[in-house]
């Protein structure tokens, strides 16, 4: 039966089954034919089962660990990002090495994917992250050592290498021309039990902010995947990966009806990077972005709250020299919409460096474009420094403030004076409702700079009149803006 034919099966199914039968009458025509629709979609399901799961591989990796640092490491699994994924059963595996003070083994699994008939095997970077030894076990019982071509932690995207030849391979697919409610099925080995094969629909896509890792764009799924599913492949009706199945939403560690996958276009262009030169470039902009939300977007003079809005420009960066400035709106980059800070990231991060890419930005009511010659994406932030003395309050906001004290002014960048920090903050207080935290430093009331506590008093009675106020602050080293409503 073609594949294809999935979808109308499923309807006829549904028609068939949705008949209510009348006490007393015969059955149907329609109703006869159950039996027969059951069977053509038995028949779909198992033509996709059979062509991916000889592709599927089982990952089991190895880490020897000093019997000193033990501890340490369990509390790096216990707040580990994807304790959800693995379960409580992965992470307390492990064995005593010989002598008993010797060390440790943790022993870990997941799955992978064969994509070349060579031995390439596309998995997650965490399932075979720092390992000491990798397995691959094969769906013909065969068993190979592997070794790791490249692993990126920022897409969570691996590639490893078993000696092998002739091996099944299964076909990488288009994420772009997924859409939410398609039939998707999810191949691996969750909790050790191989060639495991489940089914679901596609829930949602482009799904950001779910804070596991720096790149995300998700594919949303119910088709149910668990603790060793990790790596293995999210396939299409007709048997093509679309998307590496890579964590799951859950309080109790298993399977809730909320799984992530990465799209394969995407994993596809970070496979390519690793294989040949087993690291992934990246390209930079140089800014702090975040989202708008409808207040933000107002006060900037837009009605939408699409976009990326630009909270800091690094000095010396590429954004920099293209002349692009805090508070400017990013709508489109190569003209292809931008729907959110996320996604920005995300396009940029997919260009080359070196690469001139054009940026249409929102600037004090006008929209105009600027060519920007792309960078390389390099280190990250360091993180806050501390500060103390005396504080005074705003009564309008509901926070207490102070000047910022010189050694957290050098520490974060700042010049002698300027801002004023966020010492504590009013449970109830319009700071707190409008996204402050203790520690965060005040730039700017509505554009305007700030470094003394009447500036700030006067700017946020200035504000109240608009029934809005925005702020810039730096939290952190980044800069972002928060706005809200002002009664």
């Amino acid at each position: 039966m073609n594949l294809g034919h999935i979808r109308s099966t499923m309807i006829r199914l549904v028609l068939v089954l949705g008949i209510v039968t009348i006490a007393g009458m015969a059955p149907t025509s329609a109703q006869a034919q159950a039996p027969a629709a059951l069977k053509q979609l038995d028949d779909a399901f198992i033509q996709v089962a059979d062509k991916v799961t000889p592709a599927v591989v089982n990952i089991s990796s190895t880490k020897k660990m000093p019997a000193a640092g033990m501890q340490g490491d369990m509390d790096f699994f216990k707040n580990h990002p994807f304790r959800d994924f693995f379960g409580d059963d992965f992470f307390k595996r492990f064995k005593k090495g010989p002598g008993g003070d010797e060390g440790f083994r943790a022993q870990g699994m997941g799955s992978g994917v064969i994509v070349s008939a060579d031995g390439m095997i596309l998995t997650n970077s965490h399932v075979v992250k720092d390992a000491d030894e990798i397995k691959v076990n094969l769906a013909d019982k065969r068993s190979f050592t592997a070794k790791v071509l490249g692993a990126d932690a920022e897409s969570d995207i691996a590639v490893i290498k078993i000696d092998a030849t002739g091996l099944p391979i299964a076909k990488m697919g288009d994420s772009g021309k997924l859409r939410v409610g398609a039939i998707v099925l999810a191949v691996g080995n969750p909790f050790g039990l191989n060639q495991t094969v489940t089914s679901g629909i596609v829930s949602a896509k482009g799904r950001t902010n779910v804070g596991i890792i720096d790149y995300e764009d998700f594919i949303q799924t119910d088709a149910a995947i668990n603790p060793g599913n990790s790596g293995g492949p999210l396939v299409n009706i007709e048997g093509e990966v679309i998307g590496i199945n890579t964590a799951i939403a859950s309080r109790s560690g298993g399977y809730q009806g909320v799984g992530f996958a990465i799209p394969s276009n995407s994993a596809k262009l970070i496979m390519e990077d690793l294989i040949k030169t087993g690291t992934v470039k990246r390209g930079l902009l140089g800014v702090n972005i975040q989202d708008l939300n409808e207040p933000l977007a107002k006060s900037f003079g837009r009605d939408e709250s699409d976009g990326a809005l630009v909270s800091q420009v690094i000095e010396g960066s590429p954004a920099e020299k293209a002349g692009v400035k805090s508070g400017d709106i990013v709508l489109k980059f190569n003209d292809k919409k931008v729907t959110g800070a996320a996604h920005l990231k995300n396009m940029v991060g997919k260009e080359k460096p070196g690469a001139t890419s054009t940026l249409t930005i929102f600037r004090n009511g006008k929209t105009l474009d600027v060519k920007v010659q792309v960078g390389e994406r390099t280190a990250k932030a360091l993180p806050p420094g501390k500060a103390t003395p005396e504080a005074q309050t705003s009564n309008e906001l509901g926070i207490e403030i102070e000047k910022v004290p010189a050694a957290m002014a050098s520490k974060l960048g700042l010049k002698e004076g300027e801002g004023l920090r966020v010492r504590d903050l009013a449970a109830d207080g319009a700071g707190r409702k409008l996204g402050l935290r203790e520690g965060d430093v005040i730039m700017e009331v509505d554009g305007n700079p700030v470094s003394d506590v009447a500036v700030f008093g006067k700017a946020v009675s200035d504000a109240k009149k608009n029934k809005v106020i925005r702020l810039k602050i730096q939290r952190g080293n980044g800069r972002i803006f928060l706005a809200a409503p002002l009664s």
